[in-house]
């Protein structure tokens, strides 16, 4: 028997390789950005790690907390379409199972092929099949709000790790070009990582990261270094 060989695409790997990607990302570039922002102001170390691990705790919350809220609207969205999908066929299974044909139809197939497929997928399953053919979901992209929020904030504390351990241990009379090249190379390296993983360029990927993340860090440092003289 002749041993069937699936087709892997880099679509599958769209909803996890964004979350981490993002998390992680966010997770290096704030807490960076905020250790080369104090550090510029010529604050201590005490104040430095304060700093830092205040950055990664709110950022962590933050991330969990925004894709909780997010993801649960669409959530119940989902769920909303789903019950209101269920009422109709329950009410109206005749035009649903036009509609279904219509759909077919639309991609290509001629209204005899399209009823009987209409007719077969109904009959095996009628929720299922006007949920992903119609509403364009499908249960492996269904919203999860707590996996959500536990793998971004998870991801923005790895992430965040680098800069908050390098504060703690990094010489303080070169703490920013510690911090800032070191968080640079583990943005290129995720960069180039995410952007392998999703089939595409990855020079690309490494250098736009590299590139905001230079941004940001050189507006905190900037803004510290103002500040810092204000103050002293």
């Amino acid at each position: 028997m002749q041993k069937r060989n699936f087709e892997r695409h880099y679509i599958d790997r769209v909803g996890w390789l964004r979350a981490a990607v993002l998390g992680a990302n966010d997770g290096i570039v704030s807490t960076a950005s905020l250790i080369v922002g104090v550090a510029a102001a010529a604050a201590g170390r005490p104040e430095l790690l304060i700093a830092a691990v205040a950055g990664l705790v709110a950022g962590a919350m933050s991330m969990a907390a925004g894709e909780y809220v997010s993801v649960s609207s669409q959530s119940d969205t989902e769920k909303a379409d789903l019950e209101r999908e269920k009422k109709e066929l329950a009410t109206n299974e005749e035009f649903e199972r036009e509609e279904l044909t219509s759909i077919y139809v639309g991609r290509g197939l001629d209204h005899a092929l399209a009823a009987v497929v209409a007719e077969q997928l109904m009959a095996h399953d009628a929720l299922g099949t006007h949920a992903r053919e119609e509403l364009g979901l499908v249960a492996m992209h269904m919203a999860r709000p707590i996996q959500a929020a536990l793998a971004s904030a998870t991801a923005f504390a790895a992430g965040a790790a680098l800069p908050v351990l390098l504060a703690a241990f990094a010489p303080m009379h070169s703490m920013i070009a510690v911090v800032g090249v070191s968080s640079l190379v583990l943005l290129a390296v995720l960069g180039g990582i995410a952007a392998k993983a999703g089939g595409s360029s990855v020079v690309l990927g490494a250098t736009r990261v590299v590139f905001w993340g230079a941004l940001a860090m050189t507006a905190t440092a900037v803004i510290g270094q103002i500040f810092g003289t204000v103050v002293s």
